[in-house]
């Protein structure tokens, strides 16, 4: 089975100090699951060039690719390009081709932090797309996205288009039994089908189940079998009904 691996890299001092909410890495985890593709690191980091460099040079080498959120606006905060450009030791340059663009697209003559948005690191290449007019920048295997959450899904979608993959299957279990209960079971799960990602989520204020239990695999047969010899352990009257 193909298998293909994302970091997501979300930029912003307002996300660690709780003046914003991100949505972002929610909604990258969803897509990028339905396109196959596992999101195996969420990093959410400072504003700061130095952090930004390490963690997007750390993930573009153990990563197939990475996407960073944020950061990169016309204001003093705005540094993602500039850590992106440390992370493979490039200089940040001015794009006559996406300044070109900036200006086609504003009313009347852009002013300088407008133009600033047109700095990025040399080498990089523009994605053009025909849903948005501004371009994802890309260095090496790293794409550059806006923190704006309209901004973020439709480039997002665009990049999960390009990696789709063989797809995640998943079966799910309502339990009416406590994790305790049935942890046992589970564990001889695990031991007859070691390669299930199997996830037990309990839930206290829901008076219909008590646990859910979701078996995926990009192997449906796989997938069957372990489901079937879990159905097969669980006590009949914990379950409350499948997916």
């Amino acid at each position: 089975m193909n298998r293909c691996s994302c970091a997501l890299v979300v930029v912003g001092n307002e996300i660690l100090s709780g003046k914003i909410p991100d949505s972002n890495a929610y909604f990258a985890a969803r897509e990028l699951r339905s396109a196959g593709v596992a999101l195996e690191r969420i990093a959410v980091i400072p504003d700061d060039l130095d952090v930004i460099a390490a963690e997007v040079r750390e993930c573009a080498a153990r990563f197939d690719f990475v996407v960073t959120s944020g950061g990169v606006g016309p204001t003093h905060d705005d540094l993602t390009m500039e850590g992106v450009a440390r992370a493979f030791g490039r200089k940040v340059i001015v794009s006559d081709e996406l300044a070109a663009l900036i200006n086609e697209h504003s009313s009347g003559k852009p002013n300088p932090a407008r133009l600033k948005m047109a700095e990025i690191p040399e080498g990089a290449v523009l994605n053009q797309s025909e849903e948005i007019w501004f371009p994802t920048i890309q260095v090496e295997n790293v794409y550059v996205l806006p923190g704006v959450p309209q901004l973020f899904e439709t480039k997002l979608r665009m990049i999960a288009r390009r990696y789709r993959t063989d797809p995640y299957f998943i079966r799910t279990i309502y339990t009416t039994a406590s994790e305790s209960a049935i942890a046992a079971y589970l564990n001889d799960c695990l031991a007859q089908y070691p390669e299930l990602m199997l996830g037990s989520y309990p839930k206290f204020d829901d008076a219909e189940y008590r646990v859910k239990l979701t078996l995926e695999s990009k192997d449906r047969g796989y997938l069957d079998r372990a489901f079937d010899h879990l159905i097969g352990l669980l006590p009949r009257e914990a379950v409350l009904r499948t997916e």
